[in-house]
């Protein structure tokens, strides 16, 4: 866990090396933003310094979040899947910096939406393969308050969760590489849809039933 630690760190200050290393040969105006429809906003090149700085920021929240979490303890017992998480999501991050990069100094030379559709995927399907692991906990997972309140139905939730993630990021990646936007763009808006609500009213209707078979007893 240590090494995996050790090479998140290390990835999370690549972009702003990168960034830094580039700089002299980035024009005055970069793009920053890539709208639904593929248009590109353009501003100053020192905007670049706030997603570079990005990975660093929240990996840094990231190793905070369980000394404020009530039940901090928990996290001994997923330590491997919450650092699996951290470095998903900086590598995901990095990947965004990176494509920022080459379409500021070769603009056109990549697909933005369908790249970045493709990443979202994949980070979907890295967390959702961790999610059924996940003990509960405050900051991860799917948390709601019948969850929160029994263990049960927290496995039971994020394992339901984790799968419907893992499906979704499964079709995200050939639909960005193959399939018109829009699609894509459905897919992904109603896979989020599917993915949140499902596990949510589930989690209600399992905790229901184990109250009132202990209220039956």
């Amino acid at each position: 866990m240590k090494t995996i630690r050790l090479v998140t760190w290390v990835l999370a200050a690549a972009p702003p090396v990168l960034l830094a290393l580039f700089w002299g040969g980035l024009p005055d105006r970069v793009p920053v933003h890539w709208g639904l429809e593929g248009e590109v906003t353009y501003g100053a090149r020192w905007e670049l310094a706030v997603p570079a700085l990005l990975p660093l920021l929240l990996l840094v929240l990231l190793r905070l979040l369980p000394r404020l979490d009530p039940r901090r303890k928990s996290y001994g017992r997923f330590q491997r899947e919450y650092d699996g998480f951290a470095l998903a999501l900086t590598l995901f991050l990095l990947g965004l910096n990176a494509v920022t990069l080459v379409e500021a100094l070769r603009p056109g030379a990549l697909s933005v939406g369908r790249v970045v559709l493709a990443g979202v995927g994949i980070f979907f399907a890295w967390t959702g393969n961790l999610l059924p692991r996940v003990k509960s906990n405050f900051f991860m997972g799917f948390r709601t308050p019948w969850t929160l309140s029994d263990p049960d139905v927290w496995n039971r939730t994020n394992r339901l969760g984790g799968i419907l993630m893992f499906a979704l990021g499964v079709m995200l990646v050939p639909c960005g590489l193959l399939l018109p936007e829009w699609v894509c763009l459905v897919v992904l808006l109603g896979g989020v849809a599917v993915m949140v609500v499902v596990p949510s009213v589930l989690s209600y209707l399992w905790y229901r039933q184990k109250v009132d078979r202990a209220g039956g007893k």
